[in-house]
Formats: C-alpha cells, structure tokens, sequence
C-alpha cells in the first residue's frame, strides 16, 4: 500500500510539471522595438502600443554610443546612404558667387535746395534722364532769396551815393553777395542781377554735376525745404558688382584681389574687375557677407540691376574635402556622419572652409581615410532625431 501511494504522487508531480507553462524572463542583451514606429522600445515581447503590431526582437550592442546609429540594409538603400574614402586633394581654385550690379555710390551726386521755396519749373521729369554739369535743372520762387537780393541792389545803391562816408560798404557788398552765392546763385546771375537793376522773383538753378537721374521725388508746384534733395544723378561710368559669399569663403578672398564679372545671356560675356570693399559684418540671419567689385562700364552697356556671377580665383593648396551635401550645417556649426563599423555609422563635429566647384574644405575633425557618408547626410540625421529623439549636434563639441 505504502508503494502504491509512492507511485501516485510521483505521477501526480510529474504530470503537473509538463502542463506548466514557462516563466518569460527578459534578456539583458535584448530590447524589443516595431519595425513601423522605431521609437518605442521594450524590454519584454508582446505588441506595438501605437500601431498594435508584435514588437520584433532587437540585440544591443555595448559599443553603440550616443552619437551613433545602426541602420538596416534596406534602410541603407532606400535612403540611398553612400560612403566614400576621404582624401588629400586641390581646393581654392576658383568661386564662383551671385551678384547684382549696382550703382558706384562714391560716383553719386545729390543736387539739393539751398533755401526753401516753390519750384515752378523743372527742365528734367524723368528718371534715367542724363543730365550735362551746367544744365538748368529747376526754377525757384523763394521769399528769403528774393529779399536777400533786395538788399544787395540796396547795398549797392548806397555805395554808389554815399561812398565818401566813414562806413566801409566793400564789406556789406561783399557780405551781401556772400548770401547769394550761398543761397545758390552763380556769379553770371548776380552780374545779370547788377546789370538789370532790378530783382526777379524766380531764380534758376543748375546742374553742378553729370549723370543720370536715379532720384527725383520733386514735383512743379511743390516746396522744398532748405537742405531738400531735388535730384539725385549717378555716374555709371564705373559700376559696383555686389556678390553674396558664406562666411567660410571670407579666408581665402583678399581684399585688392582681382575678380571675373560674367553676364549670362547678354552680349558683356564678362569683364574683370577689383575687390574693393568686404564688408565686415556678417548677417547672423543668412550667415552670408557682402563683396563689392569695381566695374568698368564702356559704353554704358551694364545696368544697374543686372543680374551676374562673380568669379575669384583663389590660392590653390592641398587639403581634404568633401562634396557640399556631405556637410550639415545649422547655427552650432558643421558635421559629417562616419561609417564605424557595418552598418553602423558615427556622427562627427568638424571645421570647414572654403567652398569650391561642388566641395568643400575640411580644416579639421577628419583625417584621410575616414570613410564619410557623402550622400544621404541629412536623412541620417532626421532618423537619427526620429530614433533617439534628439539632435546629436547639441551638446557637442568639435
């Protein structure tokens, strides 16, 4: 009896042990993620939280860093992620920037009332006008003016009659015409002024410069104040060709420096011209500065408003580069994504220079050899931010 309850225990024991299901212990190697929605992360199986589809087993690996991604092989493909070998090579031959012709300002004249009054006349109405030095360019009606040539003709009277007396009047005379000529009145008017005896009561003025009209706000019937631009003339002899350039491109320009200005389309295929000015403040905006290159202009057959390109050819030197795609740009700098190991690849801080026919310098951060994503940078960025939920450029340094 005793044997036969031994026997049915046993039995009992063992049946209850093969209808056991197993305990699921999590891995610590292993984390489980969706193949849909790569953010979320598990550390037990079970299913996707936003999709609802069964979360896929996934290794770790200790020698993933936080600035490191691991993509698949039809992750590689379908973001058309291609590596090349970084070497030693020849940039700075030449840059190429946009530009827009503009007016010599240095070469601008503004032509402006010497006393306030009305004009009646004005002998130049349009813009783009070429106006002669000399030419008469408005008529004016001024009280002030009018009065002050009143007492130059009373001035003179007095000298003439009372001459023999103590008073110095060569003096008052000459004050008196001092106000004129002050006022804007040129000696072959004041001599008419003498010779009539008599005072008009509009007084012409003329053209003390050259050019073409590029400002006339003035209109017939209307007041200027003393010290009012009536007209602004521009020589276009000479022309400024202003190009925009990145900040990286600044070190290897120099200021004095010869430049090519082309004109795509027209018959100027292109003329050379001298840097004249770089200017030393950079938009914090656009991280983009202005150079300025003096033009000839023969024949007067660039305008201002053209569009161009500037060529500046620049000192040639050895040093690594990449193409421009390769390099990811914000307001914390640049950086490049290295390929570590397999499909695994490493984000990279780094300093760059000049750009050039399509590439650009790496002065540091990278030596040759490094094999560097040269297409789809920017894609590996984003899932890399999808992924890990952060930018790897903040918080680095290069």
């Amino acid at each position: 009896m005793r044997y036969v309850l031994i026997i049915l225990v046993s039995s009992f024991l063992l049946f209850s042990c093969k209808n056991k299901k197993p305990i699921e212990t999590a891995e610590p190697d292993v984390y489980y993620t969706c193949s849909m929605d790569p953010q979320v992360k598990e550390n037990k199986p079970g299913k996707c939280p936003v999709c609802k589809m069964e979360l896929t087993p996934v290794k770790k690996s200790s020698l993933q860093q936080m600035n490191e991604i691991e993509l698949s092989a039809q992750q590689i493909q379908l973001g058309n992620i291609h590596v090349d070998t970084l070497r030693n090579g020849t940039t700075g031959d030449q840059m190429i920037l946009p530009a827009t012709i503009n007016f010599d300002r240095q070469k601008e004249n503004a032509i402006s009332a010497r006393v306030m009054g009305r004009i009646e006349k004005l002998y130049f109405k349009n813009l783009g006008d070429y106006v002669y030095k000399g030419s008469k360019l408005f008529d004016l009606y001024s009280e002030e003016l009018n009065n002050a040539k009143q007492e130059y003709l009373l001035v003179l009277e007095k000298q003439r009659t009372l001459d023999n007396t103590i008073i110095d009047f060569k003096q008052l005379v000459q004050s008196a015409k001092n106000k004129l000529i002050l006022w804007g009145m040129r000696e072959a008017q004041i001599q008419e002024l003498i010779k009539n005896g008599k005072a008009t009561t509009i007084t012409s003025f003329y053209s003390s410069s050259s050019g073409y009209i590029t400002f006339l706000d003035a209109k017939e019937g209307e007041y200027v104040t003393e010290g009012g631009t009536v007209v602004r003339l521009a020589d276009l002899s000479t022309l400024w060709a202003e190009a925009q350039a990145y900040s990286s491109q600044l070190s290897s320009i120099d200021k004095g420096g010869q430049a090519i200005v082309q004109f795509p389309g027209t018959t100027n295929k292109e003329v050379q011209g001298r840097i004249e000015f770089i200017n030393p403040e950079i938009s914090p905006d656009t991280r983009i500065d202005l150079i300025r290159i003096t033009i000839p202009n023969n024949g007067n057959q660039i305008k201002p408003g053209m569009q161009a390109n500037v060529v500046i050819r620049n000192r040639q030197h050895n040093s690594l580069s990449l193409p421009i795609d390769a390099v990811i740009r914000d307001n914390r700098g640049a950086s490049v994504w290295l390929q570590s190991t397999g499909n695994r690849f490493t984000y990279k801080m780094v300093e760059v220079g000049p750009e050039s026919n399509g590439r650009i310098e790496i002065k540091s951060g990278l030596r040759n050899g490094d094999a560097v994503v040269v297409s789809g940078a920017y894609l590996l960025n984003s899932e890399y931010i999808f992924k890990i939920g952060a930018n790897p450029m903040e918080g680095m340094k290069m």
